[in-house]
């Protein structure tokens, strides 16, 4: 094609060629970024899949840090031995509060045994080495105080425990009642009992629904709806919700609908909670009569009576 036929074409031909080549241009160009980039990439990636088969990785797994590999094993190692030492008369007991305490740290009772024995050993040489160089007491006595503390600080991982068994139980006691309103919401609604109880667990997060997911994961387990809620009651031991499961234990038993039974204890829950609350209220004012004792009446008896005392003074004195 000559130059003379090539001006002679039509303008609306000859635009719309150059736009195709144009846009055959970018579109090499957007791909060749691209390829380019996804390369990059890929040599990223290489890259530091090599770095972690240098370090000891293997098939470029995550790096596993030295506390993981040495520390933890060593201490569950020491803590382990330590437990072995102390007696097995209250394994029972013991393996129920870490239950109650909902397993902090999936510690077993062997652990928390070794951590016992770890803090009386602890406490005892701290307790020592402080009367001996800073106190200067005989050595003889700082033995004596020693064991003392040793005895002292083999029972404070049964205050921690304790206090985390109550602070559970209230936050379980504290969330009963909504989320008893719920299941009664979600059962009028057509669910049934087992599906409410698995929505109530996706929707909320606190130790109350961590417990009901339990007991829908053991029922899907194969376990018995009447076990799992014993087993839950057995765990928990909180006197609101072992009513409610001995309730819908003997609800299941006679045939009773679960959403007359989530009503009715819904509302006496809820008036449970509410007698508490002012038993609380009741309470406060012979909390308070100690405070007001001792910081409030001696500033109002000072401030009433202050300015009185040095013309009592000049007239007796007179």
């Amino acid at each position: 094609m000559s130059l003379s036929s090539l001006s002679l074409m039509n303008p609306t031909l000859l635009f719309g060629l150059v736009s195709a080549l144009v846009s055959l241009a970018v579109l090499a160009i957007v791909f060749g970024i691209y390829r380019e980039r996804r390369f990059g990439e890929i040599k990223a990636r290489l890259r530091n899949v090599n770095l972690t088969q240098q370090s000891g990785g293997y098939d470029g797994e995550e790096i596993i840090s030295f506390q993981e590999r040495v520390l933890r094993p060593l201490a569950r190692d020491l803590l382990t031995r330590l437990g072995r030492l102390t007696p097995s008369s209250n394994l029972g007991m013991l393996r129920q509060q870490l239950r109650q305490a909902g397993n902090p740290g999936n510690l077993a009772v062997i652990d928390f045994l070794g951590i016992k024995m770890l803090s009386a050993v602890g406490v005892a040489i701290l307790s020592a080495v402080y009367l001996i160089s800073m106190r200067g007491m005989a050595s003889t006595s700082a033995i004596l105080f020693s064991l003392l503390g040793g005895i002292i600080g083999l029972y404070l991982p049964n205050f921690w425990l304790n206090g985390r068994i109550s602070k559970r139980q209230a936050e379980i006691s504290k969330a009963l009642p909504d989320a008893l309103d719920m299941l009664t919401t979600m059962v009028d609604a057509g669910l049934g009992f087992d599906i409410a109880l698995l929505r109530l667990c996706d929707r909320w997060d606190n130790p109350l629904t961590h417990e009901l997911g339990r007991v829908v994961h053991e029922m899907q387990m194969g376990v018995r709806r009447i076990d799992a809620l014993r087993n839950l009651g057995e765990r928990v031991d909180v006197s609101e919700l072992r009513t409610f499961i001995a309730v819908l234990i003997q609800a299941d038993q006679l045939g009773i609908s679960i959403g007359n039974i989530l009503h009715a204890q819904s509302d006496q829950i809820r008036q449970l909670r509410r007698q508490k609350m002012e038993e609380m209220a009741a309470k406060m004012p012979l909390k308070m009569m100690p405070i007001i004792a001792i910081f409030i009446f001696p500033a109002l008896f000072a401030v009433l009576l202050g300015p009185a005392i040095p013309a009592a003074l000049a007239a007796f004195g007179g």
